[in-house]
């Protein structure tokens, strides 16, 4: 199957965490479009679960929805980094816990229309206390949660977070 061809790159915006491009494309169909893209690290997001299969879930606020979400773990890959490396960094800085033992789940790609964003999702577990670092703009809380409640929370609506969702669902199963 072709891919489309990029005929050129502008940067509009560099970020914090990811730029933002105009890109012009010729896709496979002869057609030539201006796409803007968000060109990202990559992130890695963790299903930590305790002894008790008790899940640790953050209640963290985002402005771009303006309310406090349920999310499982997660944060954006320093360059150069490694994603289980990211994965055991985040665990510690959101949840104050660290991980002894790290299985890669699946790669996902949360926004493929407009993103090239990668995320790495892993289960965690022998967990234990560590020091939580949160940075000044987070605003986390967490909470132990029986992961078949966390089933039911998706069931109801609470829990709309896509890499949680699929996180969840995957541990569910691997679990069982």
């Amino acid at each position: 199957m072709n891919k489309a061809v990029n005929n050129g790159s502008t940067l509009v915006k560099k970020g914090r965490v990811f730029d933002f491009y105009t890109e012009n494309i010729a896709l496979p169909n002869g057609v030539t479009i201006d796409m803007e893209i968000i060109r990202h690290p990559g992130a890695a997001a963790i299903v930590p679960v305790m002894d008790n299969k008790l899940v640790l879930l953050l209640k963290q606020y985002r402005h771009a929805i303006g309310d406090y979400i349920w999310e499982i773990p997660a944060g954006t890959m320093e360059p150069g980094e490694d994603p289980l490396a990211c994965a055991g960094r985040e665990l510690i800085e959101e949840t104050g816990y660290a991980g002894q033992y790290f299985e890669k789940l699946l790669e996902i790609t949360p926004l493929p229309a407009y993103s090239d964003e990668r995320i790495h999702i892993y289960l965690a577990t022998g967990l234990t206390a560590a020091k939580q670092d949160l940075d000044a703009d987070e605003l986390i809380s967490v909470h132990p949660i029986a992961l078949s409640q966390s089933l039911k929370m998706i069931d109801e609506g609470k829990i709309q977070d896509a890499k949680t969702i699929v996180g969840l669902q995957l541990v569910a199963r691997r679990l069982d």
